[in-house]
């Protein structure tokens, strides 16, 4: 192999979705430099570009777009601004500010004065989800459904069972409806859609059938699928179809952010970041889907220009030294937070959508990971510092100020719980 070129930007961003997109076009109206983005795949968009519906741009371009648009937009717009886009780039490490990657023109290595890793998310697989059965042809994730529809002008089944109900399995209709498929079902093992109103209400209204308290059993065929096994309190039921889209139970995309010795998060499975989006590694900023699974493509491109006011803040000397910050601890029922650290400095925040701001996540993210009704507190031992009467069902974002949060000095760590939660 030959020796690895070294190049060093002022800001490397890992990952060309939209929010590494956004925050390296943010970071060059802010006046950074150079700034480069690798993208390991051939094409820069992420998951947008592999949807062929709409609606996409609104909170970006004023207007509706497809996922198609919006993603060259996204990168047009990169472009324009004079980000260094680097295709075809499958990062190998991160670690002691040494970014190595791998192209076909052979090694690099990248000494950045700031990372930031916007690496995205993942769906779990059938094996992650412990799904028994056959393995036959048609078993699918929505990725893989967008890029045979959208890319390759392809129908990989007609008549699928989809696999829950998060907002990416509503997208996952539309491509099936844009390819000519009608799918058989919709399963959900929750009691209810994990998709607000009214996005849930399309299979509804397109006349499919939905199941809910119900999971795949088995999965049965000879060569392709032929069938679905679904069980439920009621018992089995036999779906007949010629494929299985399973569709949402996001994971981050955390490999680099491990393997580099990042402090990861139990709850998100992204790394732990402050309010500023900096991991416990103070040169290495985490943005999009990597912080928490997962939120929509215009939330985290206004996400990531905010965290990428912030590095242009960093690489001035404008941010505090990154320092042990106070952790927040989740109760029952309560999926994830982020960020997971906060200081105790009262910050008037007034702007919340300039890309100046002095907190890049001016509030905190919670997660439920079921249904909880009660009151939601934020506390510093016995004293309660913030709380709201609740009904929450699994996976809804739920925001809470910290700008003028009254965290007494000696705070050592705060506590998130639901008091007197009651399971619906």
């Amino acid at each position: 192999m030959s020796a690895a070129k070294a190049i060093t930007p002022d800001v490397l961003v890992v990952g060309g979705g939209p929010a590494g997109l956004s925050a390296a076009t943010t970071l060059r109206e802010l006046g950074v430099d150079k700034v480069v983005l690798l993208e390991r795949d051939t094409v820069v968009g992420g998951i947008p570009r592999h949807c062929g519906h709409s609606p996409f741009g609104m909170r970006e371009f004023r207007r509706i777009l497809s996922g198609t648009r919006y993603a060259a937009r996204l990168e047009a717009r990169a472009r324009d601004r004079g980000v260094e886009i680097l295709t075809r780039h499958s990062v190998l490490s991160v670690g002691d500010g040494v970014v190595r990657a791998v192209s076909p023109d052979g090694p690099s290595e990248f000494r950045p004065r700031r990372i930031l890793l916007a690496t995205g998310t993942r769906e779990a697989s059938r094996a992650a989800r412990l799904v028994s059965g056959e393995r036959p042809l048609g078993i699918l994730n929505t990725a893989a459904l967008q890029a045979y529809v959208h890319l390759e002008k392809l129908a990989p089944f007609r008549r699928p069972v989809i696999v829950g109900t998060e907002l990416v399995a509503m997208s996952a209709i539309l491509t099936c409806l844009s390819g000519g498929i009608r799918p058989a079902a919709v399963i959900e093992a929750n009691a209810d859609p994990t998709a607000r109103f009214p996005f849930w209400l399309l299979p509804r209204l397109l006349g499919i059938p939905v199941h809910y308290r119900t999971e795949i059993g088995a999965i049965n065929g000879k060569g392709r699928v032929q069938e679905v096994v679904a069980r439920s309190q009621a018992g089995e039921l036999g779906i007949d179809c010629d494929g299985v889209l399973f569709t949402g139970a996001f994971t981050p995309e955390s490999a680099l952010a491990r393997l580099g010795g990042l402090a990861i998060d139990q709850g998100s499975g992204g790394p732990v970041v402050d309010a500023f989006g900096r991991t416990r590694d103070g040169a290495i900023f985490a943005a999009g889907n990597l912080l928490r699974p997962v939120e929509t493509a215009g939330w985290c491109w206004a996400e990531a220009r905010r965290i990428a006011g912030s590095i242009a803040r960093d690489l001035e000397g404008g941010l505090p030294p990154r320092r042990a910050s106070i952790p927040i601890r989740t109760g029952a029922g309560i999926k994830l937070v982020v960020p997971q650290e906060i200081d105790s400095k009262k910050i008037d925040v007034k702007e919340i959508d300039r890309v100046d701001l002095p907190r890049a996540l001016p509030e905190l993210q919670l997660r439920f990971s079921e249904r909880l009704r009660g009151t939601l507190t934020l506390s510093a031992g016995d004293s309660v510092l913030w709380s709201r009467r609740i009904t929450s069902a699994p996976e809804r974002r739920i925001l809470i100020p910290t700008a003028h949060l009254p965290i007494p000095p000696a705070a050592t760590e705060l506590t998130l719980q639901v008091v007197q939660s009651k399971a619906l």
